[in-house]
């Protein structure tokens, strides 16, 4: 046990975000950028996009210079990047109710968000079985306590022993009640997100919710080429209070997509214009997180498939337009098909985790505990997840340069053929010098074997068995607490009734 605290202990001050000193990668030359963004708006303008079951959004795009024809909506050249640029901020505060965790999303700010929507969860001892309300709130639990996810996360799993018109309420409530760090609301209806906004409300107050962002809400784009009014609702009763959108196409190449990275790329671009444009019609100002979510697939069984080459290129690609459109960037983090936490999840984890890091994302949803596609939300695979992104923390802070990073006193104290042991650099930096992993085990095979031969998934399953055991709820204040429960009741009773 003593081995293992001293393992866990944290090196490095936790910060309420990762800053990135490193420029992001890359990968596709600015004539290369040029030719995506004409390609994008030739879709917007030739091919168009529906926006259906929606007809104030039909209106106001039509208000706004757009051509209306039925439910498809063409704009002309460079419109909707127009409409984006002059009024989208390039950076925003996502509020905590702990100010002390507040994050920037934007610029150079890093902030990692645990998975999202699965309708299973899966551990070790238990295997894999549907979400309950209890998993939820164990999730928002572990992403409170980690020092590693900066956001709680929004539907972490779906409780299904909740019904579907009830559930946003206990979720938007465990988010409150159990993690005081920024959250996400419901997306499902607009008057979901409307409950998301009232219960915040409650905590935040009336007047610093309508002059700040305390939500950034998952928004998806009906690929190929369409918004539904669902996500179309939800968008714009988050932008009339101010609150963030991740405008985000959702997409599985070869089936939503063609199969090529640019055709990706071209289409993403042009979902996520026309998605921000409406938004910024609603509310010019409003936050707006340029996302992408884009898998390759088994063109054999038609699966969606994880870790492969393409989407890590798609993601270099995207990233680079969302800073050509200075807008924040949001992908995905540590993806994998695998059903377990195995070597093929570590795998393709780091295959999409390290493209998105490295090419510069500022708000990666579903970086901890992702399995099977986004199917399972697994216990073990947060914990690992969480641990790689502590460690990514390192990394972003690059090379320091400053004189006890050059350390030419310490090389000048040993000369050759000696050792840096003892030197008084070494004890020094000592207890900071390296990031240190809470999972991984470098002890010899005999202090291993003593310690019960344990795999990288049991010592996870025993970290999260004792950091819910070791969970205390962040204060609260009583009457605060008690407006919530009642608005629930309230809207519950309301929903019932409503549904007969």
């Amino acid at each position: 046990m003593a081995r293992q605290a001293e393992r866990s202990s944290p090196s490095t001050e936790v910060q309420p975000y990762l800053t990135r000193t490193m420029a992001p990668v890359e990968i596709v030359s600015d004539e290369g950028l040029e030719l995506i963004e004409h390609n994008a708006d030739t879709i917007l303008e030739e091919v168009g996009m529906d926006f259906r079951d929606y007809p104030s959004a039909l209106t106001l795009l039509s208000e706004a210079g757009a051509e209306v024809d039925g439910e498809r909506v063409r704009f002309p050249r460079g419109m909707c990047r127009e409409i984006v640029t002059a009024s989208a901020p390039s950076t925003y505060t996502h509020h905590a109710r702990n100010p002390a965790r507040s994050v920037q999303v934007g610029g150079s700010a890093t902030v990692f968000a645990p998975a999202y929507g699965a309708p299973f969860v899966f551990d070790i001892d238990q295997g894999r079985r549907y979400a309950t309300i209890e998993d939820f709130r164990n999730f928002v639990k572990l992403a409170y306590a980690s020092p590693h996810m900066h956001l709680s996360g929004g539907t972490v799993v779906e409780p299904v022993d909740i019904p579907v018109p009830e559930r946003h309420l206990d979720m938007v409530y465990s988010h409150l009640r159990y993690s005081d760090k920024p959250f996400m609301g419901s997306v499902t209806a607009a008057e979901r997100a409307q409950d998301s906004i009232d219960l915040a409300k409650l905590v935040f107050g009336d007047d610093f919710v309508a002059g700040n962002t305390v939500m950034t809400s998952l928004i998806n784009a009906s690929s190929p080429m369409a918004w539904d009014a669902m996500m179309l609702g939800a968008a714009e009763a988050y932008a009339r209070s101010m609150q963030a959108t991740m405008i985000s196409p959702f997409i599985l190449a070869g089936a939503m997509a063609p199969v090529t990275v640019a055709g990706v790329a071209t289409q993403t671009l042009a979902e996520a214009l026309a998605g921000m444009a409406f938004v910024q019609l609603v509310n010019p100002g409003a936050p707006v997180v340029f996302g992408s979510f884009a898998s390759s697939m088994s063109m054999q069984t038609g699966a969606p498939t994880f870790g492969t080459p393409e989407p890590a290129l798609v993601l270099y690609t995207v990233a680079a337009l969302a800073r050509r459109l200075r807008v924040p960037f949001r992908s995905g983090g540590n993806l994998c098909a695998s059903k377990v936490p195995d070597a093929q999840a570590a795998a393709e984890s780091m295959a999409t985790f390290i493209p998105a890091l490295m090419g510069g994302v500022n708000l990666m949803l579903h970086a901890a505990g992702w399995l099977e596609g986004g199917l399972a939300m697994g216990y073990e695979k947060f914990v690992i997840d969480a641990d790689q992104c502590g460690l990514a923390d390192k990394l972003v802070q690059g090379v320091d340069l400053s004189e006890n990073g050059q350390a030419m006193d310490a090389i000048r104290e040993v000369g050759p053929g000696q050792h840096f042991l003892g030197t008084a650099h070494t004890l020094t930096n000592f207890a900071t010098a390296f990031a240190r992993s809470d999972v991984a085990n470098n002890d010899s095979f005999e202090q291993w074997e003593e310690e019960g031969s344990l795999d990288a998934a049991q010592r996870a399953n025993g970290i999260w068995k004792q950091t819910l055991s070791d969970y205390e709820a962040p204060i609260l204040d009583d009457a605060v607490d008690g407006a919530m429960l009642d608005f629930m009741a309230r809207r519950r009773e309301s929903l019932q009734n409503a549904a007969g």
